[in-house]
C-alpha cells in the first residue's frame, strides 16, 4: 500500500482542563490501543464544522455537553500523524495514512458527576482520570506522541 497515495482523515480533538488545571484522559477499550490514555477525539462528518465536530467527540465520549463547557481557543493549525505500518490498510478500512488533527482548549464548567463513559454506545472509554498536562506525552500511544507534544506548545499560554 503506497502511504503517500492516501489522503488524512479528518478529525477534532478536545483538551478539556478541570477548575484545577488537569486535563482529561480516557483509558481506550479497543484492542490494538489499550492500556493508553488519550484526550476525546474523532472524525469530523462530512458537512461539520471542527468546533461542532470537537465538541460531538467531547460528548459522546464523556458525557459532557457543549453547555458545561467554555471552549477557550482553537489551535492555530491543524495537527498531522502518520499511523505505523502494521495498521496500514487496517484501521480506516485502509482508506487513510493517519489523522489531520483540529484541536480545541476548553475548561469544564461541571462537575466529575457529569462524566459519563457510556453516554454514547458504544464506549471508547473504560476508565478517565485527570492528569497534568505536562504528562500527556507519557501516557499516549507513540505515534500520537509529537502532536500530544504539540498541542501542549498551542495552549501552553492557557494553561
Amino acid at each position: 500500500m503506497n502511504r503517500e497515495k492516501l489522503p488524512y482523515r479528518p478529525c477534532a480533538g478536545f483538551m478539556l482542563l478541570n477548575a484545577e488545571g488537569l486535563v482529561f484522559v480516557g483509558q481506550r477499550i479497543d484492542r490494538k490501543a489499550h492500556g493508553f490514555w488519550q484526550m476525546p477525539q474523532g472524525g469530523i462528518d462530512p458537512g461539520e464544522d471542527t468546533r461542532t465536530a470537537a465538541l460531538r467527540e467531547l460528548e459522546e465520549e464523556t458525557g459532557i455537553g457543549a453547555h458545561l463547557v467554555e471552549v477557550v481557543a482553537p489551535a492555530s493549525r491543524p495537527l498531522l500523524y502518520d499511523i505505523p505500518d502494521e495498521l496500514l490498510g487496517r484501521v480506516w478500512k485502509g482508506k487513510y495514512r493517519g489523522q489531520e488533527q483540529h484541536w480545541f482548549l476548553g475548561r469544564f464548567l461541571g462537575s466529575d458527576a457529569d462524566i459519563d463513559l457510556e453516554a454514547h454506545d458504544p464506549p471508547e472509554f473504560n476508565q478517565w482520570r485527570w492528569i497534568a498536562p505536562g504528562l500527556l506525552p507519557d501516557v499516549i500511544v507513540d505515534f500520537k506522541r509529537d502532536v500530544y507534544t504539540a498541542v501542549l506548545a498551542e495552549f501552553r499560554e492557557f494553561i
